[in-house]
């Protein structure tokens, strides 16, 4: 049962593109950043996923649907203490990043430096507000091949099957 701690954040719909990156911009590292532990306790044939993230202290437990560019997710708030019980069940099944957050546009491209097992992948993931506002997003030079679409690049598949070969 979850307690009086935990907090429920329902976030709906999400809507994001996301695109590899060569060469990080010049001076990424100069915007606000934030390390990431994300582990995943549950992923479906489907895509359905349940994982759990440490950013900056605060915990999550996250539950998303299935899908491409939009699909449904809900985030619940759990203390440090749940995150460090339920760590150990998600064992070959994690990633650590650093996150940087970069205004273009009116927008936040959120800048995903991999480490550990992952290390060398750097991609690019911009969350909008409407499929309109999605189709409309061109993006800066240094945003290359667009991988919205391709399950390799889903965290949960980075999580469980490694960085794809291309």
């Amino acid at each position: 049962m979850w307690s009086d701690r935990a907090r429920v954040t329902v976030r709906g719909i999400e809507i994001e593109r996301k695109f590899l990156v060569a060469t990080p911009p010049s001076g990424h590292d100069r915007h606000p950043s934030t390390a990431i532990e994300q582990g995943y306790l549950a992923i479906a044939d489907d895509g359905t996923e349940v994982r759990i993230r440490r950013r900056d202290g605060a915990a999550t437990l996250t539950v998303k649907g299935r899908g491409g560019r939009s699909r449904v997710e809900e985030e619940l708030e759990i203390g440090g203490e749940r995150f460090e019980r339920l760590w150990p069940l998600t064992a070959g099944r994690r990633i650590e990043k650093r996150r940087y957050e970069i205004p273009e546009d009116g927008a936040t491209i959120e800048l995903d430096v991999y480490e550990g097992d992952l290390a060398g992948l750097v991609v690019a993931e911009i969350e909008f507000g409407s499929e309109e506002d999605a189709d409309a997003f061109s993006g800066p030079d240094w945003l290359g091949r667009e991988v919205t679409d391709d399950a390799r690049y889903k965290n949960q598949s980075l999580a469980r099957d490694g960085a794809p070969s291309d």
